[in-house]
């Protein structure tokens, strides 16, 4: 019998890096803890901002925080003032999380993401939206699976609801696919994402494939 295998996981340290990037004998599991937490809380405070990642990088002295996101304007705010707020808001999370007062140096950088539709995280919060606006399932994922494609980086992509839909009495599966999706392949460049729309009929799961061609080392 097959098992389901995230496809990040899949390929972490062969063509995909870590998000946290640290190492700590110590306080592995206090920062493995924060790490989990913030992200969470980074991507429910910034659920309209279409978030791609958020890596963090720590170092004796300092917590780098890289948020990537297809809208940087609404988080930098006029004049940096929304980064600012932001780095108050994480460093009392962190504080909270912890139990105690957080005293290391806190850097948060916001990276622009280029041609959001061929990232599967901001293409899964995109499906959610429209679901969540009542319009029609079948037409939201031909709709995306067209706008994906139009991406000249993009070779193919799946997407797959589950749930109630519709309203029906019966949850059922709906999947529509366009190009290949290689999912066995190390070397295939596989961005994956699952997201959740929640409507009064209960929640629609979403998931995301984006194949975006092979990756080869630098020989």
């Amino acid at each position: 019998m097959s098992h389901s295998v995230h496809p990040y996981s899949f390929r972490l340290g062969i063509s995909r890096d870590w998000k946290s990037r640290w190492f700590s004998a110590k306080n592995y599991k206090d920062f493995f803890k924060t790490d989990i937490l913030i992200r969470k809380w980074l991507v429910s405070r910034l659920k309209k901002m279409y978030i791609e990642s958020v890596e963090i990088e720590r170092s004796p002295a300092i917590v780098h925080i890289i948020i990537k996101t297809s809208r940087p304007g609404l988080i930098i705010g006029r004049g940096g003032e929304g980064v600012e707020k932001l780095k108050k808001e994480i460093r009392a999370e962190i504080t909270k999380i912890q139990k105690k007062i957080f005293k290391q140096e806190l850097k948060l950088t916001i990276e622009e993401v280029r041609s959001p539709e061929s990232y599967a995280s901001i293409v899964s919060k995109m499906v959610a939206d429209d679901l969540e606006k009542r319009l029609p399932f079948r037409r939201v994922i031909k709709k995306t699976v067209d706008k994906v494609m139009a991406n000249k980086k993009v070779k193919g992509v799946k997407i797959v609801l589950s749930g109630r839909l519709g309203g029906a009495e019966m949850g059922r599966r709906e999947w529509l696919k366009k190009g290949e999706v290689p999912l066995q392949t190390l070397r295939a460049d596989i961005d994956f994402s699952r997201e959740r729309a929640h409507l009064s009929y209960g929640d629609i799961g979403i998931k995301v494939w984006i194949y975006k061609g092979e990756i080869f080392s630098g020989k």
